[in-house]
């Protein structure tokens, strides 16, 4: 007679070993917990998701530090007028070298005066720099146009850095 077994063999398949441990199936202790590596899509996914509270511990967990919400504007350090150059910032896109002209010649003599733009398409920086004929004329100048309301907006006049600063 033949005898039948409930068909489970007692011979395991090709590459399948019997697991060793507590027999819970965990490969690793409670203690040191594996890292669960997120799939591309996740991170797609947490890309583009709105952040919650919990994307902002994961970025504090991370090392990276959030960002405030509001810049605070930085005051520009105010250099010593020694020559007759001045440095005229937060100046109006619209101002043009003629009309820095007529009004630092209101303070004293005008050698000459630049308003820096970029080279492909001739917009201006937001900044210039202007030659008064002497360094009393230059502080003079500092004096009565600092924060001096022109085209719109508040001068910033000040000495200008020499000219091994800028070429460094």
């Amino acid at each position: 007679m033949k005898s039948y077994t409930s068909g489970r063999s007692s011979r395991r398949g090709r590459g399948r070993s019997r697991r060793r441990g507590d027999g819970q199936g965990r490969r690793y202790s409670d203690a040191k917990a594996a890292p669960q590596k997120k799939g591309f899509w996740s991170r797609i996914a947490d890309f583009f998701a709105a952040p919650d509270k919990g994307a902002a511990k994961t970025a504090q967990r991370n090392g990276s530090q959030s960002r405030p919400q509001a810049r605070t504007p930085r005051k520009p350090e105010p250099v010593e007028v020694t020559t007759p150059r001045l440095y005229v910032g937060n100046l109006s896109f619209d101002a043009t070298e003629s009309d820095l002209f007529d009004l630092f010649n209101g303070v004293g003599h005008v050698q000459s005066a630049e308003v820096v733009s970029y080279k492909h398409n001739q917009r201006s920086k937001g900044f210039a720099f202007v030659q008064m004929q002497t360094v009393d004329e230059a502080k003079r100048a500092v004096t009565e146009l600092h924060d001096k309301e022109f085209l719109g907006r508040k001068l910033v006049v000040s000495g200008a850095k020499s000219n091994e600063h800028a070429r460094n």
